[in-house]
């Protein structure tokens, strides 16, 4: 700043000393004429001086600033630094905005900051698309314009928070959204959105299998206890009807004791997060196992054909592709009239193993076989159960088949028979002599 004092002072200086000059050697009125001159000259480079910074403050950009000499240089100077400080800041400040949206952005919530009007200052892409907002158009609206839902609206203005608000947005039916008011700063509110969709479908699914395993054990309970009560209260018991009673809680018993099984079953394959257990798995005496174990459920009652056209291994775990393999061929027999053919095939697909279970039986209408690997999802309900089935076969297949990157094929046609296959990735192909 003394600089910039001594700077300016030294001219004025000089220009009085030669003034003083002239009136000692002339008159005062050459000395004066002179000083006002000087003046105007002065006053008319620093009006252009002026008149080039405010053009320059328009638009100013480094590289158009105006040069100049005298105390102008160093106006312009210290503008040249702080513009450049300034530059330095903004982009400084654009990287940590640019950063902060990545990572609302990233956030697996909608995030919008709402002012005390309740209208929209900033979202997130999440909430733009939880509530339809347009970040361009809707920004300083008042979110009850945007999202009319009445239970929305009455969660607002009762700003009781503590409990979120669970709701369905007006354009997306197949989504629940979970919603929570957080308020901050000064009169400001965070609106905070959660797609709960998928936890609402597991929590469904909960419910469902809770009523279905209480439905699938009342029945044989029913019938066991109905049992016992009657060989409790009849004193002239045959031997013959006791027989005939025992035969059954026998079989009802067994049921209780499969469905407890595949629930087991299913539950260790969900749950199992540890790495697969792999052997090299000889698939043709694998098969010929399951082919007498179908035999001996068979009794007989149809044609069971056993065809291994690769000798090729498999790389997987033999405990549960048996029971993978092992459910496909007991639903076949299952659902197979007495007299039908039923086929039990091993062989390779361009490169990939493929276990497939065909049969002539009743088939399978188009619309089921999406839902057949749901748990506990019976075509016919009635003939499942007459026939000893716990409804969580097929769930063990699927949940097999994903351990193994396998594929499940259903062909099927009502009346004309089903095919179901596993299509294994060529990676767990083994040579036979591996």
């Amino acid at each position: 700043m003394q600089d910039f004092w001594l700077r300016l002072s030294i001219p004025i200086v000089l220009v009085t000393l030669f003034a003083l000059l002239l009136w000692a050697v002339f008159s005062a009125t050459p000395a004066l004429l002179f000083m006002l001159l000087v003046l105007l000259v002065v006053m008319a480079h620093h009006a252009r001086q002026l008149y080039r910074l405010g053009q320059w403050l328009q638009d100013a950009r480094l590289e158009t600033i105006p040069e100049a000499g005298g105390v102008w240089d160093e106006v312009f100077s210290r503008l040249y630094k702080m513009v450049k400080q300034h530059n330095q800041t903004r982009l400084e400040l654009a990287d940590e905005l640019q950063h902060i949206e990545q990572a609302t952005a990233a956030l697996p919530e909608g995030v919008a900051i709402l002012n005390e009007a309740n209208r929209i200052e900033w979202c997130n892409p999440l909430a733009q698309q939880h509530f339809d907002l347009d970040a361009e158009h809707d920004l300083m609206q008042d979110i009850t314009y945007l999202v009319r839902q009445p239970e929305f609206i009455e969660y607002l203005q009762e700003s009781n928070f503590s409990e979120p608000l669970v709701m369905r947005p007006a354009r997306h039916d197949d989504m629940l959204l979970s919603i929570k008011f957080i308020p901050y700063g000064v009169n400001k509110r965070l609106l905070i959105s959660r797609d709960v969709t998928q936890l609402e479908r597991i929590e469904a699914m909960r419910r469902d299998f809770v009523a279905n395993v209480s439905h699938e054990l009342r029945t044989p309970l029913t019938v066991v206890n109905g049992y016992v009560e009657n060989l409790r209260d009849m004193t002239d018991l045959t031997r013959e009807d006791a027989q005939r009673a025992l035969q059954r809680m026998t079989e009802q018993t067994k049921r209780m004791e499969n469905l407890v099984t595949d629930l087991l079953t299913l539950s260790r394959l969900e749950n199992d997060r540890s790495p697969l257990r792999e052997e090299a798995i000889d698939v043709e005496a694998l098969l010929n196992e399951i082919y007498q174990d179908g035999q001996l459920l068979n009794g007989g009652v149809h044609s069971v054909h056993l065809e291994v056209q690769s000798n090729a291994k498999l790389l997987g775990n033999r405990d549960e592709l048996r029971s993978a393999f092992g459910n496909l061929l007991s639903n076949a027999i299952r659902y197979t009239p007495a007299g039908g053919i039923i086929s039990l095939r091993w062989a390779e697909r361009g490169g990939q193993p493929v276990f497939s279970v065909q049969d002539s039986g009743i088939g399978i209408a188009a619309q089921h076989i999406p839902r057949l690997t749901e748990r506990f999802y019976r075509v016919d309900r009635s003939r499942s159960r007459e026939t000893g089935g716990t409804g969580l076969g097929l769930a063990i297949v699927k949940h097999v088949a994903m351990r193994h990157q396998a594929k499940i094929e259903v062909m099927s046609e009502e009346g004309k028979g089903s095919t179901f296959a596993l299509v294994f990735p060529i990676k767990r192909a083994c040579p036979a002599n591996g």
